[in-house]
This record gives C-alpha cells, structure tokens and sequence, in this order.
C-alpha cells in the first residue's frame, strides 16, 4: 500500500495469506534478496507461535485452464509446515536461502 512501512506490509501480508495476526514483538529485519525472475523480497524474523493446521489463505483469481476464457478461485498458500533449518534449505527456493543463513545469525 502507498506509504506503509514494510514492517506494516509484513504484518498486513502475514494475516491476509494465514488468516492470523503475527504475534505482538518486534520483527528483526532479515533483508531484501533479488528473485530470478527479477523481484524483490523482503523478509522479517520473529519468534511465537502458529498452529499450521489454522490455515487460513485468501484467495486469487486468475484464467483457468489456460486460454480457456474461464476465471477460477485458487488459495495463495495451500499448506504451511514447520522446518529445521537444515530441512527448510531445502524446501525454499534457492534464491531466498540467504534469508534462512541471515535467520541462524541472529
């Protein structure tokens, strides 16, 4: 949204795509990485707690099948688990691992 800090865009998109609030702290930056395709990411890091079976994504439009005309509903996350970091490293996407090695230092 136009002026709102990124610390308000994380929390804002953490409770749209979880249908929870992130818990009262202070989130520690974890940095912006680039994507292959181009964008840009900024993460935050912050300790609680999140009953991933509370899942509650919103959802987004978009054509489907393909060139078919016809608009589906689909969720923007279907499913959230816990990791290791060890075993997140190799669930995320390469480009965003900086974020987990930022994540140990702290």
């Amino acid at each position: 949204m136009p002026g709102e800090s990124t610390e308000t865009a994380a929390r804002r998109e953490f409770r749209e795509e979880t249908g929870s609030a992130i818990p009262a702290g202070t989130l520690q930056p974890l940095g912006m990485i680039r994507q292959r395709g181009g964008k840009f990411v900024e993460a935050f890091a912050l300790e609680g707690s999140f009953d991933v079976s509370k899942l509650l994504s919103n959802t987004f439009e978009m054509e489907w099948p393909p060139r078919s005309g016809e608009q589906s509903t689909f969720p923007e996350i279907d499913r959230a688990q816990w990791f290791v970091l060890h075993e997140a490293r190799r669930k995320i996407l390469p480009s965003q691992a900086p974020f987990l090695d930022r994540l140990a230092a702290l």
